[in-house]
């Protein structure tokens, strides 16, 4: 996935004053958020697959349990919510 972020110039020299590379700390903080979220989906997967006696065996990977994993995503849970 591809992720374009256009700033206009004021954004760009504010970040430039905190960011030593403004592209590389963009980058950081959405992978940072990334992990945090693939530790929650991970420990919450294996919760489910523990107390599920029909599960005979959880996978040794993180990432092949959290691609398996059947997720709501956020827009899907905002849009209930609006139809709430």
């Amino acid at each position: 996935m591809n992720i374009t972020i256009i700033l206009s110039d004021v954004q760009a020299k504010a970040l430039a004053y905190v960011a030593v590379s403004p592209q590389e700390w963009a980058e950081n903080a959405i992978h940072n958020r990334c992990q945090i979220s693939i530790d929650e989906i991970y420990a919450e997967e294996v919760a489910r697959m523990t107390a599920d006696p029909s599960i005979t065996a959880i996978p040794a990977d993180k990432d092949t349990v959290v691609l398996a994993a059947n997720i709501v995503s956020a827009a899907l849970r905002q849009a209930a919510i609006g139809a709430e």
